[in-house]
């Protein structure tokens, strides 16, 4: 039995192209699961902040934040938002930027490695994603994100406590420590098999064909062992 592939997701849950990416990988993998000899697939997240120095509490929509992050004319921010808003789209997504309450994203990310250590990751980063793009939900408060929390099947008092005591914070931070060892300085960045990086909300035929050939290779490392041992 070949060892499952492993795709190490380094990601913002504020981040447009993230939850595209996501989606776009989700979209690649049901198409390979159908393949006779289908890959074995584990998937990791890993806690990227694109804007670390944003308020919990930000006075302003995205519009606002964008044109004082970046510098850019709020009618460019306006052709930027419409144009990533197409794009999710195009991947089943709704995005809604004008419900969008920007915030500070490093609690959400604590609540993510309780979330892993409970088992419930995947199903607290699509949570997450959705009510902070699609649903226009605050994601940076404890209270809210204990709500969410529930929402996944997590215990209430267990995910308050493990954000108010910031015992995942240094997971955070170890994580960050490591795509800065990789060189990441953009996501959604993922990592397959430890030594294949593919950067951006790349198409689902991207990941279909990464997964396939890897695969194949693997297959091909087995029959030569078990040749070589005969």
């Amino acid at each position: 039995m070949s060892e499952p592939i492993s795709i190490d997701i380094w990601s913002d849950i504020a981040c447009p192209w993230c939850y595209i990416g996501k989606r776009n990988l989700e979209k690649g993998l049901e198409a390979v699961s159908a393949d006779e000899d289908a890959p074995e697939v584990t998937v990791t997240f890993h806690s990227f902040e694109l804007s670390p120095d944003t308020p919990v509490d930000f006075d302003g929509d995205e519009i606002d934040f964008l044109a004082g992050h970046k510098g850019m004319p709020r009618t460019q921010v306006e052709q930027m938002l419409s144009n990533v808003t197409g794009v999710a789209a195009n991947a089943g997504l709704e995005y809604r930027f004008d419900l969008l309450q920007h915030t500070n994203t490093v609690k959400a990310h604590e609540l993510l490695h309780f979330a892993k250590a409970e088992g419930l990751q995947h199903e607290l980063e699509e949570r997450l994603m959705s009510a902070y793009f699609t649903e226009g939900k605050h994601v940076g408060r404890i209270d809210d994100l204990v709500e969410l929390a529930v929402e996944v099947g997590l215990d209430a008092d267990g995910a308050r406590q493990a954000l108010e005591s910031e015992q995942y914070l240094p997971a955070v931070r170890q994580d960050q420590a490591q795509a800065q060892a990789y060189g990441i300085q953009g996501v959604p960045f993922f990592v397959i098999d430890g030594q294949y990086g593919i950067s951006g909300a790349q198409p689902p035929a991207a990941f279909e064909n990464v997964l396939r050939d890897l695969w194949a290779k693997r297959g091909e490392t087995e029959d030569e062992t078990e040749a070589a041992a005969v």
